[in-house]
């Protein structure tokens, strides 16, 4: 582990979950979550020594764990090269929100659970503290938590499992933004409304007021994707 690898020390800090039965699907979950708080960005490269000694896990192992996330779209193998987390494109935008929009506007008409509409509510009101204490990173994060506790609205396991790996491609798409308060504070609002509809049980309007989220949301990230790649 070298200091031009700090992603690197983030990991160390994560073996602790792992323990010696650890498997390569552990390893990609370890690595999958660190994509979706953001600490891995586009472009980066994963050295196997670095990761390897970070995780305590074997070459084989963690060449496993890559793997999965290839195929997962958060990795890509470049030969000669090494591994990278990957870098979306203005064309992955659309299709990530087209997605979204099939799972959590369905998941919000659904959205009777008590129990899983607190969890949206304490999702925004973490974005709301992270605003309040200008960690605009944090609000970001939080932004990731509200629209994974959307998406459990569905009581779907499966829905949840598609709706994680979603949403770690999305933190990929959201480093395209050079100013993260200018991105993620008018947002804040939306997540607030869709909360307070769901727990006055309010779900139609919910669904309408999410799909004028995804709306601006995916129109302000493709402008960007375009300005970006000029």
């Amino acid at each position: 582990m070298t200091a031009t690898d700090p992603w690197a020390d983030l990991l160390a800090a994560d073996r602790a979950l792992l323990d010696r039965t650890s498997t390569a699907e552990r390893v990609a979950d370890v690595l999958r979550q660190r994509i979706i708080d953001g600490a891995l960005s586009p472009g980066t490269r994963l050295s196997e020594e670095s990761a390897g000694k970070a995780l305590a896990v074997s070459r084989n192992t963690l060449r496993e764990a890559f793997r999965l996330l290839v195929h997962e779209r958060l990795l890509v193998h470049e030969f000669h090269r090494g591994v990278f987390v990957r870098v979306l494109s203005a064309e992955d935008v659309i299709d990530l929100y087209r997605i979204r929009r099939l799972l959590e506007t369905s998941a919000v008409r659904r959205g009777e659970n008590p129990d899983l509409v607190a969890a949206v509510d304490h999702a925004v009101g973490d974005g709301e503290r992270a605003a309040a204490e200008e960690r605009w990173w944090d609000v970001g994060t939080a932004n990731m938590r509200f629209h994974e506790a959307v998406a459990a609205l569905a009581g779907s396991p499966r829905v949840n499992e598609t709706m994680r790996q979603l949403l770690a491609e999305l933190r990929l798409a959201f480093h395209v933004m050079s100013r993260p308060e200018e991105f993620h504070r008018p947002y804040l609002g939306f997540n607030r409304e869709i909360a307070d509809l769901l727990t006055a049980g309010e779900r139609e309007r919910a669904a309408a007021k999410l799909d004028a989220y995804f709306d601006a949301a995916e129109d302000q990230l493709v402008a960007a994707y375009r300005d970006h790649q000029g």
